[in-house]
């Protein structure tokens, strides 16, 4: 499989039952965000799960490792990221559990009609469009920026998606933590179950991992927080 990457990709050791991932260097890569994202999602026995803004595939080949999920369908509008997802896919004999979809988030209940998922994650971008944007259309501003959808889209899409009382779970930054919890209450994705990463015990956090369910009761949880260093 070494032999199919192109010029400047590579090919990273995922440390997870022999796991390995393409990744361009020279495009965006993936992070500890994706990896705190993978240990937070609870998927079932037999649940199928959709991914939304896939990038190379990471949360979904990490969750055909950890979990127990049927299928995991990645979603990204990127076609060069999604082929590198379909390479990545084939390279660890995932075919039969893993499919990526090249596609815009905007027109993801389009996409799937008539596909209902047990669960939808998404690594958004964290910060609001032109808020420090250099490039709209490089890569790198894609993932980082609202560039190509934004909250509302991802949680809109994610409610038409969902099974009743199926399960939503996302990472993000904490400046933004009330816009979310306003806007997941108005999609009817209940906020359940909240946990913040802190880079070291007395700093401020700078991840926030959220849970929501689809037509819930509303009640949250906040679990222990995660430090990342000692």
């Amino acid at each position: 499989m070494t032999n199919n990457l192109l010029p400047v990709e590579r090919l990273d050791d995922l440390q997870l039952n022999g796991l390995e991932l393409i990744q361009n260097p020279e495009r965006f890569c993936f992070g500890v965000d994706a990896v705190l994202l993978s240990d937070f999602v609870k998927v079932k026995e037999d649940e199928t799960v959709l991914d939304m803004g896939t990038g190379t595939g990471i949360i979904p080949i990490l969750l055909s490792a950890k979990t127990k999920g049927k299928c995991f369908t990645g979603l990204e509008i990127q076609e060069e990221s999604a082929q590198m997802a379909r390479r990545s896919v084939e390279h660890n004999h995932l075919e039969n559990k893993i499919k990526i979809v090249t596609g815009d988030i905007k027109e993801a209940a389009q996409i799937f009609k008539p596909a209902f998922f047990d669960v939808i994650t998404v690594n958004p971008p964290y910060m609001v469009y032109q808020h420090g944007l250099q490039n709209p259309r490089d890569a790198i501003a894609i993932a980082r920026h609202e560039v190509l959808c934004t909250l509302d889209d991802i949680l809109r899409e994610s409610m038409k998606l969902m099974q009743d009382k199926g399960r939503f779970y996302m990472i993000h930054r904490p400046f933004r933590l009330t816009e979310i919890m306003v806007k997941m209450n108005q999609y009817k994705i209940e906020p359940k179950r909240i946990q913040f990463v802190h880079p070291y015990i007395h700093k401020e956090p700078t991840m926030v991992l959220i849970e929501g369910v689809r037509g819930a009761k509303s009640r949250v949880r906040i679990e222990p927080p995660i430090v990342m260093y000692q």
